[in-house]
C-alpha cells in the first residue's frame, strides 16, 4: 500500500497544474462549508450572549419575541408603556434582587436613545456575565449627560465633551429634534458586540425633561431652556420595559405568573433564554438555506475533481498499460486511482483549513464591528470533524468511478492503445 501511495504522489506531482486546480476547488468548498458553519454557531452564541444574568424582562402585554426585540435588540417598538408605579411595585418585590428600568422612543442620527438609571451600569450583564465597562469617562450624573456605546462614538466621531441633539421618535428629522436641549457626552462604553454599542444612554429624568411641550407627540407647547429644566426635578411616569434579577432562580416561574396575572395593567414577563431560543428557531430557515448552499458547493467541487480525473484518465491509458506490462495488477491500478483521489481531497481539506483560519483572522474584526458577532478562534469542533470526514469519504467515493474505468481498460488495452 505504501508503494501505491508513493506512486500516487509522484503521479499527482507529474500533473501539477491540474492537481493544483482540483486542490483549490476542494479547498474553497471546505472554506465555504466550515466558514458558514463557524459563523452560524458563533452568531447563535453571540445572539445568546446579548444579555445574561437577567432572569425576567417585563413589558406591556405582547408576544415574547416582540418584547425581546425592542427591549434588548432595540428593534421595533413597544405595544404600550408600563406605569411607573408598576415598576416600583415589582422592583421592591421580595423575590427581586435588582431592577433596571428602560425607556425607549427617541433616537440620535440613526441610533436608539435609551433612558435608564445607574442600576443599568451596575447590574446589566452580557456574554458570560460580563459587566459594562467604560472606555472613557463615567456614568451620567447631570440631567443632560449622555453615555454612548462604542459604535456611536466611532461612527460619529464623538469624544468626551461632545454635544449631541436627540430627536423625538425614531426618525431623526429637523422638525423632531430637541435642538435647544443638547446633551453632553460624559462616558463612552467599551465594545461589547451587542446592541449596547449602538445605543445612546441618558437618565430617565432627562427623557421626561426633553418632552416638556411634547405631550401630544408633537412640539406644540413651549419648551423651557436647559438651565430652567435643571432647576426642577423630574420623576418618570411611564417606562417601556424593565429587566429583573432575582434573588433565587427558583422564584422565576412564580414571579412570571404574578406579572402575567397583574390586574392593574396588562403586562408580560418573559425569560430571555426561552425567547432567544424561539427567535433563533424563527431564523432556522435561513440557517438551513446557508448550510444547503454550502453543501452544494462542496458537491460541485467534488464533481469538478471527478471531471478532472476522468479527463486525465483518457490521456493516461498508455501509462496504465505500461504499469500492467511491468507487473501491476488491475487491482493495483484501481488502488492507484483511489489513492490519487484521496490524496487530492486530503490536500484540499488541509489547504481549506489553513485558508479558513487565515480568512477568519482578517474578517473577524470586520464582522464584529459591523454585525456584533464575535468569532472565537477555537479548535475544530466534533461536528466540523464529522463534516471533514464526510468530505474525505465523498472524495474517495468520487475516485471509485475513474478507478473502475481504469481497472476495465487496463485489462484490455495492453501495449497497443487506440487513441
Amino acid at each position: 500500500m505504501r508503494v501505491i501511495f508513493n506512486l500516487a504522489w509522484k503521479s499527482v506531482l507529474n500533473r501539477k497544474t491540474t492537481a493544483l486546480l482540483v486542490v483549490l476547488t476542494v479547498a474553497i468548498s471546505v472554506v465555504l462549508l466550515l466558514g458558514v458553519e463557524r459563523i452560524r454557531t458563533q452568531a447563535k452564541a453571540s445572539f445568546a450572549n446579548t444579555i445574561s444574568g437577567t432572569d425576567l424582562i417585563i413589558g406591556a402585554r405582547s408576544g415574547q419575541v416582540n418584547l425581546l426585540l425592542y427591549s434588548v435588540f432595540r428593534i421595533g417598538n413597544a405595544t404600550n408603556n408600563i406605569d411607573w408605579q408598576s415598576f416600583q411595585k415589582f422592583a421592591h418585590h421580595k423575590a427581586v434582587s435588582w431592577a433596571i428600568p428602560i425607556s425607549l422612543g427617541d433616537s440620535h442620527r440613526g441610533f436608539r436613545v435609551m433612558g435608564t438609571n445607574q442600576d443599568y451600569f451596575t447590574h446589566y450583564r452580557y456574554g458570560r456575565k460580563q459587566p459594562l465597562t467604560f472606555q472613557a469617562g463615567k456614568p451620567f450624573k447631570g440631567l443632560f449627560d449622555a453615555v454612548i456605546g462604542s459604535d456611536v462614538a466611532k461612527k460619529l466621531g464623538y469624544q468626551i465633551g461632545s454635544k449631541i441633539i436627540i430627536a423625538h421618535g425614531i426618525s431623526d428629522v429637523g422638525f423632531s429634534r430637541h435642538d435647544n436641549l443638547p446633551f453632553t457626552v460624559v462616558g463612552i462604553l467599551k465594545p461589547t458586540g451587542t446592541p449596547v454599542d449602538k445605543t445612546v444612554h441618558v437618565s430617565l429624568p432627562a427623557i421626561k425633561a426633553i418632552h416638556v411641550g411634547w405631550e401630544s407627540g408633537a412640539h406644540i407647547g413651549a419648551t423651557p431652556s436647559a438651565n430652567t429644566l435643571k432647576q426642577h426635578s423630574f420623576a418618570p411616569q411611564q417606562i417601556t420595559a424593565m429587566l429583573i434579577g432575582l434573588k433565587s432562580k427558583i422564584q422565576t416561574f412564580a414571579l412570571q405568573r404574578t406579572v402575567n396575572n397583574y390586574r392593574q395593567e396588562p403586562l408580560s414577563a418573559i425569560m430571555p433564554g426561552v425567547a432567544l431560543h424561539e427567535l433563533w428557531s424563527m431564523m432556522s430557515v435561513a440557517e438551513q438555506a446557508l448550510t444547503t448552499i454550502s453543501a452544494f458547493v462542496v458537491i460541485a467541487g467534488l464533481l469538478g475533481m471527478l471531471s478532472s480525473l476522468l479527463t486525465s484518465l483518457q490521456e493516461r491509458r498508455r501509462e496504465m498499460a505500461i504499469l500492467r506490462a511491468m507487473g501491476a495488477r488491475p487491482n493495483h491500478i484501481f488502488a492507484l486511482l483511489i489513492s490519487e483521489a484521496s490524496l487530492l481531497t486530503f490536500t484540499g481539506i488541509l489547504l481549506g483549513l489553513l485558508l479558513l483560519y487565515a480568512l477568519l483572522t482578517i474578517v473577524s474584526p470586520l464582522i464584529e464591528q459591523s454585525y456584533g458577532i464575535v468569532i472565537d478562534f477555537t479548535g475544530i469542533s466534533n461536528y466540523e470533524w464529522h463534516l471533514i470526514a464526510y468530505i474525505q469519504l465523498a472524495g474517495i467515493i468520487i475516485g471509485v468511478i475513474p478507478a473502475l474505468r481504469a481497472y476495465r481498460q487496463s485489462l484490455s488495452d495492453g501495449m497497443t492503445i487506440r487513441l
